[in-house]
């Protein structure tokens, strides 16, 4: 069982205030979720019942689009919320679908546990508000870049955010992605992916091993894409 108490993702909400006396309770009703690479543990459309952290391992948050085409809204990585828009709060329905990226172990809170939490320790309260602000803003500067980039600066700010995301070893990403998984977030085909990555590998900018990707040249990409001055590489 993932422990709270002991867990080493200080960004979690829930770890940064697990010395508040009050929680205790509310962490003995915390489950623990196992969940294989490539499985689905929400479902677009299905009751929301609860909330999920990332305790290890990396997720995809996306929704479907016009003509059924799934758009990678969000990734998630140890210690990040998933399910916050329908697992919390008036809906009833999660918005979203979620899947593992690779073996990823999830704790679970059901929503009435999360209600009688917060009402209890205002940090976390606060935390939470913080974190729907952030996240807010994210969506909206995502608006922006997705209707002022071009399909190159998209691929790139995208390349970018999974860099700064999950970091790189040996000038690979750590994260392992499909190309249509790179279309999907950065709102474009699979096809014009693949030729915009071909042109950047050709132009030294971008490396690539097997499935793998890595960036060569950081600031040459940055450059490329500094007119927006509202990019998501945070």
């Amino acid at each position: 069982m993932a422990d709270c108490i002991h867990c080493e993702n200080l960004n979690c909400l829930i770890k940064k205030n697990s010395k508040d006396p009050k929680i205790e309770d509310f962490l003995k009703n915390k489950h623990t979720i196992k969940c294989k690479k490539s499985q689905q543990f929400i479902m677009e459309g299905t009751p929301a019942h609860g909330l999920f952290f990332a305790y290890k391992g990396k997720v995809k948050v996306a929704k479907t689009g016009i003509n059924d085409r799934e758009q990678i809204v969000r990734f998630a990585k140890d210690g990040e919320i998933i399910g916050h828009r329908g697992g919390f709060g008036s809906s009833k329905y999660y918005s979203i679908s979620a899947q593992a990226l690779e073996d990823t172990t999830l704790c679970y809170f059901s929503k009435d546990d999360l209600k009688n939490i917060l009402l209890t320790i205002p940090s976390l309260t606060f935390d939470f508000m913080l974190f729907y602000a952030d996240e807010l803003s994210e969506s909206e500067t995502r608006v922006r870049k997705l209707a002022q980039m071009s399909v190159r600066e998209r691929v790139i700010d995208t390349l970018l955010y999974m860099d700064k995301k999950f970091g790189s070893t040996d000038q690979l990403l750590n994260v392992l992605l499909s190309r249509k998984d790179y279309a999907d977030y950065s709102g474009t085909t699979e096809e014009q992916v693949i030729r915009i990555l071909s042109t950047l590998k050709k132009e030294g900018l971008v490396n690539a091993k097997g499935r793998k990707l890595g960036i060569l040249n950081h600031e040459a990409l940055r450059e490329e894409i500094s007119k927006h001055t509202f990019s998501m590489t945070r």
